[in-house]
């Protein structure tokens, strides 16, 4: 079975600038992709173009994708990954500010990006959501992450429902324990409490995730990777990990 070729098309990462976003746009670009990366912080780019971008924002996220469709004349591939967590706790003591930051970013900022690129995607073009295991099982002091994710995976579903005909193809990659920024964020800049959440397992890295993200994408073109759910060996559920003692 031969794999679909993605050299010489063109991307746009959100989220670029660390993690799973950094390691897959450098991947992209191993295969020959020319790659538009956006992020806050754009002096952390690696990236073909690279250019401000704040997913929560209206204003950025449209300067975003003319300037970046400008310069790359067209796009082939979408993967949105800008995401977060912020807090593990109770819902009881979850605040207002906390939701409207996890909402914006990880909901409306994907479904915003999403239609804002849309009409510059070509055909055979690629889009890849960046889900969680958080979405499609619950785990404790984590509600307003988790629903965030349940709206990913939904509205992937619909987009698929709505797109089918169009030779678009769309993947949602649902991981579970990732090594990254992503719990230094999630505990407002507490390293230990980050540090933590990886201690006693092997888990997995933002390199692993890339793997899986450039598997769909160049998997031949009558193939539509619909979900991928990748976890550590030693983690069952989001909240069933087995620790090394």
């Amino acid at each position: 079975m031969s794999s679909y070729d993605i050299s010489g098309k063109t991307a746009i990462v959100t989220g670029a600038s660390s993690g799973i976003g950094a390691a897959t746009a450098r991947a992209l670009r191993e295969a020959g992709v020319r790659v538009a990366g956006g992020a806050r912080r754009v002096e952390k780019l690696d990236t073909d173009v690279r250019l401000e971008l704040d997913v929560t924002d209206r204003a950025s996220s449209e300067r975003f994708v003319d300037e970046a469709v400008q310069q790359l004349g067209g796009v082939d591939i979408l993967f949105n990954n800008a995401g977060l967590a912020l807090g593990r706790y109770p819902f009881d003591e979850s605040n207002e500010e906390d939701e409207h930051t996890v909402f914006e970013t990880n909901v409306n900022g994907l479904v915003r990006m999403t239609r804002l690129c849309l009409p510059h995607l070509r055909d055979g073009g690629h889009i890849v959501n960046m889900g969680s295991v958080a979405g499609r099982q619950a785990y404790e002091n984590g509600a307003t992450y988790i629903t965030s994710k349940f709206a990913v995976r939904g509205f992937t579903y619909a987009l698929r429902e709505d797109l089918l005909g169009r030779p678009i193809r769309i993947t949602t990659v649902d991981a579970g324990l990732v090594d990254t920024e992503f719990s230094v964020v999630r505990f407002k800049g507490d390293t230990q409490k980050a540090a933590a959440v990886y201690q006693g397992i092997d888990a997995l890295s933002a390199e692993d995730i890339a793997d899986c993200i450039m598997w769909a994408l160049t998997r031949p073109w009558h193939v539509n990777v619909d979900e991928i759910v990748v976890k550590a060996r030693n983690q069952a559920s989001g909240g069933r990990i087995l620790r090394d003692s």
